[in-house]
């Protein structure tokens, strides 16, 4: 890339965002007093588009009484809690679930119901704008990042460039600007789900109070290839996360909030998915909905064979194996995995089986999930034991549950009583009780490649025949071999996050 300065910079981003859809806006143009005023505020203080804002809860909920959006806009402009973090995290849930609102019904009683703010459905239903040169003041400081994008007239994004030419002006520098934002104007940030900082050379995406280090590369645009090097770094970003489809889902199912302590408390740590985790669940999401059509099934329930079977047939229920590198976040991914199968219509309101092979790691996986427990909806449970894990599948839908494979062994039966079991295995250890023949279940399998999966002589074959309509999932830190035939039986085909 030849040498340009920083407003040549953020020309080319104006117009990468322009050519997705966004509408671009100079700054000044917007201001209080101009011709084109979309500010009421003469001092640079409202961070909220209130005009495109208001058009929006309109829009977006036509049988909403005047009083029920006035009380959403309300609720969206005025957060209370004591922290930036906590005011994004109120905002953020606003933002994916809508605003609880109350009116008054004509025969006297109160209504209650969600205002939507934003249609992930149908994103051009929404209102796009990229705006250059923003001025903000709070407290004593008046500050001008670069471009602001907003959603609906809320500011979703912020993007600070530098000058490649100046030597000083760095991706480390810019990252350190918003730090200086953040502390600043922190009412800008109320509402903001990713920020970008480039110095027209490296560009790098990440979220509010992450530290610099968790700052990433976005090396596709697609998912299906790496971004050519011939483009710029800051092209790639914004193709690949502001494609108003792509950050509607990041916005939706691909943002979390942490507590720092194990035991839940601490300050809140936001966290968003790299560009290997967002496209390897999405993906994931296109195979489970493959693989869940039970009706398509090419096999009888209980019948399986430890040979090559390459999946991607309607109902096989092997959505594939997803592998990570050490310390790329497995863990997480596969909690944002579950989140968006769960949210999927498709799937109506599945059971997710989450399935370890020891003990201490159902533990942590758990512990995982507990902390994302807004991506899921709903709080994971462990099963205590067979018992437990029989009674916890017998729900029609919904649940999240943790369990290792040693409790799908059978139990046999004393010689005196009845065996649980009938026909072909009843009596002896060969077959495992069906737990539930619901078709919308996934069972989610850490660590899948090792021997314990075996299906001819391990436990899946008693997992299977417990859950005998199921779809399956692996997550591994190990790569597969080709010559592996067990892993494959049991969850189709390998796949590589970093080449999906």
């Amino acid at each position: 890339m030849t040498s340009f300065t920083e407003s040549i910079v953020e020309d080319a981003a104006l117009a990468w965002l322009e050519a997705l859809g966004y509408s671009v806006l100079h700054g000044p143009d917007i201001a209080y007093g101009m011709p084109g005023a979309e500010r009421d505020d003469p001092n640079y203080r409202d961070v909220v588009l209130e005009g495109r804002l208001r058009q929006a809860l309109v829009r977006l909920n036509p049988d909403l009484p005047a009083e029920a959006l006035e009380d959403a806009y309300r609720k969206l402009t005025r957060g209370d809690a004591p922290s930036l973090v906590e005011r994004n995290h109120v905002l953020h849930r606003m933002l994916v679930d809508g605003v609880t609102v109350e009116y008054r019904r004509k025969d006297g009683s109160i209504a209650g119901e969600q205002a939507r703010i934003i249609d992930f459905d149908t994103p051009d239903n929404n209102d796009w704008l990229a705006v250059n040169q923003f001025t903000v003041a709070e407290g004593q400081h008046t500050r001008r990042p670069d471009v602001v994008l907003f959603v609906n007239g809320l500011a979703l994004a912020v993007i600070e460039l530098k000058n490649p030419a100046d030597e000083n002006a760095t991706v480390g520098s810019a990252f350190q600007q918003l730090q200086t934002y953040q502390a600043q104007i922190p009412a800008l940030f109320t509402s903001n789900a990713a920020l970008v900082v480039s110095d027209g050379v490296q560009a790098r995406v990440g979220s509010l109070v992450a530290g610099k280090e968790w700052f990433k590369p976005w090396r596709t645009i697609t998912g299906r290839e790496d971004a050519s090097t011939k483009l710029p770094e800051l092209q790639v970003v914004l193709e690949g996360v502001f494609d108003p489809r792509r950050f509607l889902d990041l916005l939706r199912y691909f943002i979390v909030f942490e507590a720092s302590a194990a035991d839940g408390g601490g300050p809140l740590i936001k966290k968003m998915a790299g560009y290997h985790q967002f496209h390897a669940v999405n993906v994931a999401v296109e195979e489970t909905l493959r693989a869940a059509q039970a009706h398509q099934a090419s096999e009888a329930p209980g019948r399986y064979e430890a040979a090559r079977q390459p999946g991607g047939e309607p109902g096989d229920r092997r959505v594939g194996v997803v592998w990570h590198t050490q310390g790329s976040g497995k863990s997480l991914t596969m909690a944002f995995y579950a989140g968006r199968v769960i949210l999927h219509p498709a799937m109506a309101n599945p059971t997710i089986v989450v399935l370890t092979d020891r003990n201490d790691l159902d533990d942590q996986l758990f512990g995982t999930f507990a902390r994302c427990h807004d991506l899921l909806r709903q709080p994971p449970v462990q099963a205590a034991d067979r018992a437990d894990l029989r009674e916890k599948l017998k729900v029609g839908s919904g649940g999240v549950v943790f369990t290792t494979i040693q409790k799908f062994f059978p139990e046999v039966s004393p010689p005196s009583q009845p065996s649980p079991i009938k026909g072909e295995g009843a009596g002896k250890l060969g077959r495992m009780e069906v737990l539930s023949d619901r078709h919308n279940i996934v069972v989610i399998a850490d660590e899948a490649h090792r021997s314990q999966y075996d299906f001819i002589d391990g436990f899946a074959r008693h997992m299977r025949d417990a859950l005998p309509h199921a779809s399956f999932v692996g997550f591994t830190g190990t790569p597969i071999e080709k010559t592996d035939a067990n892993t494959r039986a049991v969850f189709g085909e390998y796949r590589d996050p970093a080449h999906l």
